[in-house]
């Protein structure tokens, strides 16, 4: 059973969706722009490894390592425009890629192209049922966890992203709330309320992010002094102090690995169920299939000749009664054959006049002190042309039934 943690994200600038994925990974990977950077699915699937080396792997790139994460943003961008060429038009085809790192945890997460309400410039005009229809095709699967993330300084009303979770998810089982953007809120405000759960409460807690500045971007600040930062705005705010035990990147990325092992707890006795269902119809085709065949000659020869005296035996079984079948070739001979006889005219073939005239014809007219061989003998071959014709119908009868009988039980043999 896959279980993936499925993002998707507001069609926001501010949005911040390239920021958490990248805090939560703890590498600068992903492509970042204006307008839809994501045109493709982007299958990311995290592994925890042992040891400091750290590097990532493309399915369409097997046995290719890159250790250079820089040349990891260059190749989604790449790879997405191979498939939709340099426009901004999208693609349901995902792009998977595996990043192996022992700074993470063991993770699928799956990147959507986000939301929107309008087709700009260079963008075909059904684009934005296209990427609802692409978003939802993923997060409406009852296995998917969406991971919804808004930025604090929008208002959440218009939140698309809270918006069509609830219309997949309404009760709030499987949907996880990012709020980014904290630190960047109009002064005198803050988004205790959300975090606390008193204003757009989900069943589970919002959870609050503080990602890179652009100015950190274009740095080049690393993620290590990226989450440093993020924990000591958390630890230091005054609204937020009595929440920095759960909040962060880190903290989220934990979160996620361990719903997901509670899901799939949750689910391994439903697992094993299909499993022990799908080993029993295996090993009942298996016992119809019969036993493995050798692998040497004289196996297979062993084997054929079983096959074949078993065969016979069981065609015998059937043409002796013991099975259905013998009593249709019975029949030939007991109904068929004598009624085709009865129909042939003897009576004139062996009438005293006929039996004259050939005995006559084949001895002379002469006295005889013995029976007139030739004369009998021309009789009863005249006689068998006559039966010659009920005889080969009735052997071509007998000959269809065999054939039929055999390929019907040839048959019920091989399946």
């Amino acid at each position: 059973m896959g279980i993936s943690m499925d993002a998707f994200f507001a069609k926001w600038k501010s949005s911040g969706k390239s920021s958490v994925l990248e805090s939560i990974v703890g590498k600068d990977f992903l492509p970042r722009g204006s307008g839809i950077v994501t045109r493709r699915p982007l299958v990311l699937q995290l592994h925890k490894i042992d040891g400091d080396r750290e590097y990532a792997e493309f399915m369409h790139l097997p046995r290719k390592r890159f250790t250079d994460f820089a040349l990891v943003r260059k190749e989604i961008q790449d790879e997405t425009d191979r498939e939709t060429g340099r426009t901004k038009h999208i693609s349901p085809v995902p792009i998977h890629l595996s990043i192996y790192s022992p700074n993470v945890v063991n993770l699928t997460l799956i990147d959507l192209p986000g939301l929107t309400k309008v087709a700009v410039e260079g963008q075909p005009d059904g684009i934005v049922a296209d990427i609802e229809n692409m978003v939802r095709s993923y997060i409406e699967k009852p296995n998917c966890i969406i991971l919804a993330i808004s930025p604090a300084n929008q208002d959440l009303a218009t939140s698309d992203a809270i918006k069509i979770s609830r219309e997949v998810d309404p009760k709030g089982e499987r949907t996880f709330g990012v709020l980014t953007k904290i630190d960047l809120m109009d002064k005198g405000t803050d988004a205790v309320d959300i975090l606390e759960g008193k204003a757009f409460r989900l069943q589970y807690p919002w959870i609050g992010v503080v990602n890179r500045s652009q100015a950190d971007i274009n740095k080049n600040v690393d993620m290590i002094a990226a989450r440093r930062r993020e924990r000591e705005y958390f630890a230091n705010t005054p609204e937020y102090k009595h929440l920095a035990h759960r909040m962060g990147s880190e903290y989220l990325g934990k979160v996620m690995s361990k719903h997901l092992e509670q899901v799939i707890k949750s689910r391994i006795p439903g697992i094993q169920s299909l499993i022990n269902k799908s080993i029993a119809e295996i090993e009942g085709e298996l016992s119809r299939l019969g036993k493995p065949i050798a692998a040497d000659a004289g196996g297979k020869l062993y084997s054929i000749m079983e096959i074949c005296r078993i065969f016979d035996q069981i065609y015998k079984e059937h043409l002796d009664g013991v099975r259905p079948g013998g009593e249709k070739v019975y029949n030939v001979f007991d109904t068929q054959l004598p009624a085709a006889l009865k129909r042939l005219q003897f009576d004139k073939q062996l009438s005293m006049e006929n039996v004259r005239k050939l005995i006559t014809e084949a001895d002379g007219y002469q006295p005889h002190l013995i029976a007139p061989e030739q004369g009998y003998r021309r009789l009863i071959e005249s006689s068998l042309v006559s039966i010659r014709g009920p005889a080969e119908a009735s052997v071509d009868a007998v000959n269809m039934l065999l054939i039929l009988g055999f390929q019907s039980l040839f048959f019920i043999s091989a399946t």
